[in-house]
């Protein structure tokens, strides 16, 4: 297995952030592909292609081959096991620390249930009174624009 630095994670994770590089790479998944077929299905010039299969070939997704005057486009997929490696890694931790906070959560609710306390109402006195004035008898504060 092949162990990736930061940057390459990042390329990676980068690369494959954008729909249609994720549709090139599941269309590459059933075997190698000339560019213009993989470019086919999606609405944008083949230059704009050319530019995801760029930003997939650097982070190492995909290796392009020239023969005669067709490329052709192969799945790389070490690189994309790699990344599953690492998110099961940190999918691991914040899985355990999630499990952790139900736990304790749970053990709070049973030791100290919620009490549903409904707040004082101001709304309304039944004895007929006006509610109170400041103190110092001034207006309330003004809206200044």
């Amino acid at each position: 297995m092949v162990k990736l630095n930061d940057d390459r994670l990042d390329a990676i994770f980068s690369a494959l952030a954008d729909g249609t590089r994720r549709r090139v790479l599941a269309d590459l998944e059933r075997g190698s592909a000339s560019v213009s077929a993989l470019a086919q299905p999606h609405a944008m010039s083949l230059p704009a292609f050319m530019k995801h299969l760029r930003v997939l070939e650097a982070a190492g997704l995909i290796a392009r081959a020239k023969d005669g005057r067709v490329v052709s486009c192969t799945l790389s997929a070490e690189p994309m096991r790699a990344a599953a490696d690492w998110l099961g890694r940190y999918e691991k931790f914040w899985t355990g620390q999630l499990d952790s906070l139900a736990r304790y959560l749970y053990h709070e609710e049973e030791v100290h249930p919620w009490k549903t306390e409904s707040p004082p109402s101001n709304c309304g006195s039944s004895d007929g009174s006006t509610p109170q004035s400041s103190a110092s008898g001034a207006p309330g504060p003004t809206r200044k624009r």
